[in-house]
């Protein structure tokens, strides 16, 4: 059977939802499957990066969470769903690409995702790779609390952030750009590609409203069974050593908590997707640990 190739798009169904997702490459590669953070689509993980991934020879999956780009939506402040709903959308789209594991990234929360994948799914993850997140615990290993986030970005929290009117696309637009510099570490910000991508995804998401509301409001669902002590599959963490809102002590943990697992620090990244200046750096981490994680 010849493998697929190029870019296929494919509707996944999961419980009441449809979830929209894209791969990258040919399906007989390993599979890498990008899971988002919380109030961005998959435009985020980059298309020329999901390109270099697979054409390193990965099988690269990226989609849509719920309440993004082409994904259900659900009206802004009511979530139909848990994060245990998020997780079973991971499963829903790799049954979708009939990929029985996959390498699974995760940033931000969806590190968080992942790892509740990894634990409550552990034969479907072939490793783990989590990118500027943090445990889900919420603690290190010692049960000490991690640190919080720096003052500066406390306090541009604290002031709400960017005003919008979501359903304009060019104030939209502008928000997603100015919302995204305070996470930016030491690199310098790239605001033209962020408003690109800001652009994509204003496009394609059915309600900007909700998909910046959401995520951050919705419940956890059912607890989860297992601790990250005990995983036993291959982890990279992989993360920004000017992080402010989870500082590198919170990849450190992850490190430190999960058997095993290898920690990258990533020179002047700070809470955000791969800056294009790293992106050699990361594809060449993430190529290698799935080389030798199955």
């Amino acid at each position: 059977m010849h493998a697929e190739r190029s870019v296929v798009a494919r509707w996944v169904l999961s419980g009441d939802a449809q979830i929209y997702a894209e791969a990258f490459g040919e399906s007989e590669n390993p599979a890498v499957l990008l899971i988002c953070g919380a109030s961005t689509s998959m435009d985020f993980w980059d298309a020329e990066f999901c390109t270099r991934l697979a054409g390193a020879g990965r099988y690269v999956i990226r989609y849509d969470l719920r309440d993004t780009g082409c994904s259900t939506s659900y009206p802004a402040g009511e979530p139909g769903y848990t994060g245990a709903d998020l997780v079973g959308d991971s499963l829903a789209v790799l049954d979708g690409f009939d990929v029985e594991a996959a390498h699974v990234v995760g940033i931000s929360m969806g590190g968080a995702i992942a790892q509740r994948m990894a634990l409550e799914h552990p034969g479907r993850v072939t490793s783990l790779i989590l990118m500027a997140t943090s445990p889900i615990s919420g603690t290190a290993a010692d049960g000490t609390q991690l640190p919080s986030m720096e003052p500066r970005l406390a306090e541009y929290s604290s002031a709400g952030g960017p005003e919008a009117d979501w359903a304009d696309r060019e104030t939209a637009i502008e928000a997603i750009v100015e919302g995204e510099r305070p996470f930016a570490g030491t690199i310098p910000f790239d605001a033209e590609r962020m408003r690109r991508t800001a652009a994509r995804s204003f496009d394609r998401t059915v309600d900007m409203a909700a998909m910046q509301t959401n995520h951050w409001i919705a419940e956890e669902g059912p607890s989860i069974g297992g601790q990250l002590d005990q995983l036993r599959l291959p982890a990279l963490i992989l993360h920004g050593t000017d992080d402010p809102l989870f500082s590198l002590a919170h990849g450190e943990a992850l490190a430190k908590t999960i058997p095993g697992a290898r920690l990258v620090p990533l020179p002047g990244m700070g809470h955000q997707y791969p800056p294009e200046p790293l992106w050699d750096q990361i594809v060449t981490e993430i190529i290698d640990h799935t080389d030798h994680a199955g």
